[in-house]
């Protein structure tokens, strides 16, 4: 089963984007999946338009069914949606025995119901960052061509390796994600040497680059799917080779007539 948490300790570098769009495409391929926004920001819910009844919060604390908070925009894609009471569940669980795994108890029983689990988190180190890295385990550190963002994603690698020494449950970095990637800028190749150095240090994989595209600006205007505003934007397109690739680490098998993903038309930061 796909379980990631999408985090950098930077904001702006593309986590909300690239955790809904995933989901999306897997969604579109027959895959089950469970979006879970952790950010009390809200994000998710901001950028796809969704107002649910229920939240994050009530799943977590006034034990509410997941069917009835989760809201369902396409065919296979269950979201849950974080708002302000997210931050009175982390301060109701930092009292709680175990907290660290609050989101590892209350996940787990619903598992069999998906074929992925995505969990958006905020930027800043919080109780639900921690919860979510230790329920999946493993996780995708979008960066963007800021070095700012490398920054955000060195600190992210040091709380995990925190987080392995204190509670002695490995966790494993699925691959770095360059984004907002444009060769044209000055910037972009010494961010992309930061990022090769990063993977070095960290031994990790550099997954595909997510090319700059206003496509991706519009859909959040419009508050819809990238591939509902434009199905053949680049930026998109980059999503899919990139979906494509964690269906293989993960050795899920090929589902859907989209299975096919189009030759990334950009070189790979690594």
């Amino acid at each position: 089963m796909i379980k990631i948490t999408i985090g950098n300790q930077r904001g702006g570098v593309g986590k909300t984007t690239t955790a809904v769009t995933l989901g999306r495409l897997w969604a579109d391929r027959g895959y089950k999946t469970l979006l879970v926004d952790a950010d009390p920001q809200g994000s998710i819910g901001s950028i796809l338009k969704i107002r649910p009844e229920l939240y994050l919060n009530d799943f977590l604390w006034n034990k509410r069914r997941l069917a009835d908070c989760v809201v369902q925009p396409v065919p296979n894609l269950d979201v849950l949606c974080s708002n302000r009471d997210t931050l009175e569940a982390e301060q109701r669980a930092t009292g709680t025995i175990g907290r660290e795994r609050i989101f590892e108890n209350i996940f787990q029983p619903i598992e069999e119901e998906y074929d992925a689990i995505l969990i958006d988190i905020g930027p800043s180190l919080s109780l639900m960052q921690i919860c979510a890295m230790v329920y999946t385990t493993d996780y995708l550190i979008p960066i963007s061509m800021d070095a700012l963002s490398v920054t955000g994603a060195t600190a992210f690698f040091n709380t995990a390796q925190q987080l392995q020494i204190q509670i002695k449950k490995e966790c494993r970095c699925i691959g770095i994600l360059p984004t907002i990637v444009d060769q044209r800028y000055q910037n972009t190749e010494m961010v992309v040497k930061m990022i090769r150095l990063v993977s070095e240090n960290y031994k990790v994989r550099t997954l595909p680059a997510i090319r700059t595209d206003a496509v991706v600006a519009k859909a959040i205007r419009q508050r819809q799917f990238i591939v509902d505003v434009d199905p053949r934007a680049k930026a998109l397109e980059d999503y899919k080779v990139l979906s494509q690739e964690i269906l293989e680490i993960y050795g899920v098998a090929a589902r859907g007539e989209s299975a096919d993903v189009p030759e990334q038309e950009t070189t790979k930061a690594s």
